[in-house]
Order: structure tokens, then C-alpha cells, then sequence
């Protein structure tokens, strides 16, 4: 396979690794899937090195028992050691990108100078709102707990 096709590739997994395992830390997920997240990153670093030496210099293998947050980090990072290399070939588009995907700078500058009012103001609403949402939504538990005391009493 050709080297930089490999390395394209090879970047995509770290990418998508560091998503799954920031997904599944956020959601409580499987407790095999820190070491399976370290173990993806470790072969990558391998093969990376066997491509190109000098990444050896910069970054290490993860050691058993690293959490996903890290193993996400340490994934970005890779990532990011290659970024100017691979830059465009994934989305097929050479336009300023932050970590993940990539944008349109003036569109986004023309949305943000069309919409930014809107979205203060939709800010200063929810900050205006949220205390009256959490005292709502703290006696909707408290009734719902009162209604299930009620059927263990009768039971």
C-alpha cells in the first residue's frame, strides 16, 4: 500500500478511536473498551513508527490500565502530528479544519455576523429560564416520588 494512502488511513483510525473512546467515557460504556482504545493506539504508534522513525522521538506507547480520556488525548495528538501531511485528502476539501472536521471560515464568519444577536439572545433566555426550569422539574420528582410511596404503603 502506498505510504501516504497507509498513513491516511492509519490517521482515520486514531480519529475515530479518540471519538469511541470519549463516548464512551461520557457514557459509562463497557469496561473492556479502555484497554481495547489503548491497545488500537499502541498498534497505530507501532506501524507509524515502521512509516516514519522520527514519531518514536514524540510519542510513546500507552501503558495498560490508561483511561479513555487519556486514550483519547493521546490519539488527537497523533492525529494532530500529522495533520499538515494528510490535511484535505480526508474530507477532499483543503479549507481551515478544526480536530474532527472541517469549515467553511466565511460562511461561518458571514452566519456568525448575521445570527450572533440570536444567539445572545437565546443565551440571556436560558440563563433567565433555567432556575424557574429546575424548581419545575424539581416537584415533578418530588410528586413522583410521593405517588410510588403511596402504592409501596398500600402494598
Amino acid at each position: 500500500m502506498e505510504k501516504e494512502k497507509e498513513l491516511r488511513k492509519l490517521i482515520n483510525v486514531l480519529r475515530r478511536t479518540a471519538r469511541m473512546a470519549m463516548q464512551t467515557e461520557w457514557t459509562g460504556g463497557q469496561q473492556d473498551a479502555a484497554p481495547f482504545c489503548v491497545e488500537q493506539y499502541n498498534r497505530v504508534l507501532l506501524r507509524l513508527k515502521d512509516l516514519d522513525e522520527s514519531v518514536g522521538t514524540v510519542f510513546s506507547p500507552l501503558p495498560d490500565g490508561s483511561s479513555l480520556s487519556v486514550t483519547a488525548m493521546a490519539c488527537r495528538q497523533l492525529a494532530a502530528y500529522y495533520e499538515d501531511e494528510v490535511r484535505g485528502a480526508h474530507w477532499k476539501w483543503d479549507g481551515p479544519k478544526a480536530y474532527g472536521f472541517v469549515y467553511n471560515a466565511e460562511a461561518f464568519k458571514e452566519f456568525w455576523k448575521n445570527s450572533a444577536q440570536e444567539f445572545e439572545d437565546l443565551g440571556e433566555f436560558i440563563r433567565e429560564s433555567i432556575e424557574e426550569w429546575f424548581r419545575v422539574n424539581k416537584k415533578k420528582g418530588k410528586k413522583k416520588g410521593d405517588s410510588s410511596e403511596k402504592k409501596e404503603k398500600k402494598v
